[in-house]
């Protein structure tokens, strides 16, 4: 498994609830079409966080880099409702930064340390 993180700050007129709708909307659309396993959104609380840290994380976890790959191609396609979620999702974010995880040690390493 892999985890897709995205550390996302609303735009000054964003509405968190309408976001949190929108962004369950669209993944929930993915997660139908089996180009995610699941996702997970949360909130800073109590604004406890550097300044490196963004209001929101959201997590989504994959099976591997080619069901990534199929999110990307499925956002791709021009399908006029797919526009429609991406897009209520996304004018509502400022910033955002990205980040792929995959389990440490992962398997395949440590088959190799323990041939040390």
């Amino acid at each position: 498994m892999n985890l897709y993180t995205c550390s996302i700050d609303l735009r000054n007129d964003g509405v968190a609830l309408k976001f949190a709708k929108a962004l369950d909307e669209w993944m929930t659309h993915l997660q139908e079409r089996e180009v995610i396993l699941s996702w997970q959104l949360y909130r800073r609380k109590l604004n406890l966080a550097s300044s490196s840290h963004r209001d929101f994380l959201l997590q989504i976890a994959v099976k591997d880099l080619a069901q990534l790959d199929q999110a990307f191609r499925m956002l791709g396609q021009h399908d006029e409702h797919i526009d429609k979620l991406y897009r209520a999702v996304h004018d509502q974010i400022m910033h955002a930064e990205f980040g792929l995880y995959r389990p440490f040690p992962d398997p395949e390493r440590a088959e190799r340390m323990a041939m040390l």
